[in-house]
């Protein structure tokens, strides 16, 4: 992917038109990260209106939409979700007839929608307006209860946020883990928030700062032991009823919980950096064989170890094995 065109109408959201910009058109060079060709177009160039009471001068028309790798949409007002402009419907049917990656953000979908390219697909908007999509398009496979959907090279996004998860989604399979986590650290946000289904890409080790940050510090410097609460709540010198009580206030877990989150994620980590087999990372990150491993990784993330590797190991071919961060 190198070339990256961002469609706003009248009335657009700054926020998620932002969020697409801070994604896909920063200068990151300084980091060894590939810049984008990235530039805002619109059907006719000029003063565009956002729904803030300011406006921006775009001066790209839809032409270098035609053929970008990348043709993301940004939300438009509620008015205007039953017909868009033709042009942009034409543009974003030519996009993926040509197998272009196509992203909208929140209710960009229904611009996506309305130029009929979810038909048939599964999708997701912000969840006030999941109901209206499907009333209004009930050839599309609606599910509200996600963060966001990738149906082939078509990625629809839930509210606000959740447009930057999709963002960082696509970058990593464009630009692999490891750059993918480097531009969400520089952004200051992790690769992945959980939502209703799991998505491939990993978080980095949390940063906390509370009370008990020392005692998660060392669960996560000792994940191939067996950690009981009793052990864990003695380390923190309380009761293992008001450890536990306080964990979860603290990090939004239970100990187990969130232990076993950071099993799995360490788990990614050596997938991706490392050609281990599977009984060593099992012994590595505390699930004490293949089997548990597995099971724990379908659960969670709804794939198998080998596929998660085949589709995410950055490991180059005669280099040497490192975890190391």
């Amino acid at each position: 992917m190198e070339t990256v065109a961002v469609i706003v109408q009248d009335g657009f959201a700054p926020f998620e038109f932002g969020l697409a910009c801070e994604a896909f058109g920063l200068d990151r060079s300084d980091d060894g990260i590939p810049n984008f060709d990235f530039r805002i177009v619109a059907a006719e160039p000029g003063l565009i209106r956002s729904n803030m009471s300011f406006s921006i001068t775009v001066e790209h028309d839809l032409a270098f939409a035609d053929e970008a790798d990348l043709v993301v949409v940004t939300p438009v007002p509620r008015a205007s979700w039953g017909a868009i402009d033709p042009r942009i419907a034409a543009v974003i049917q030519r996009a993926v007839d040509r197998d272009a990656w196509v992203l909208s953000v929140c209710s960009g979908s229904f611009v996506l929608a309305a130029s009929g390219v979810l038909d048939g697909r599964r999708a997701t908007t912000h969840w006030r307006y999941a109901a209206t999509m499907a009333e209004m398009h009930p050839e599309i496979s609606v599910d509200p209860d996600v963060l966001y959907v990738q149906d082939g090279r078509v990625i629809t996004s839930a509210g606000t946020a959740a447009g930057l998860d999709a963002c960082l989604h696509l970058l990593r399979q464009e630009l692999g883990p490891e750059a993918t986590n480097q531009i969400a650290r520089r952004m200051v946000v992790p690769p992945q928030r959980d939502g209703g289904q799991a998505q491939f890409i990993a978080h980095p080790l949390p940063v906390a700062s509370h009370s008990l940050a020392p005692v998660a510090d060392w669960m996560v410097e000792n994940l191939d032991r067996d950690l009981s609460v009793d052990q864990l709540a003695a380390r923190a010198h309380m009761s293992a009823r008001t450890f536990a009580r306080r964990f979860k206030a603290d990090f939004g877990a239970t100990p187990a919980a969130w232990l076993g989150r950071q099993r799995i994620l360490h788990a990614q980590r050596l997938l991706e950096r490392t050609d281990w087999g599977l009984d060593r990372i099992a012994d590595e990150c505390g699930f004490g064989s293949a089997a548990v491993l597995r099971q724990n990784f379908a659960r969670t993330l709804g794939t198998t170890p080998t596929a998660y590797r085949a589709r995410f190991a950055c490991v180059e071919e005669d280099a040497p094995l490192s975890i190391a961060g």
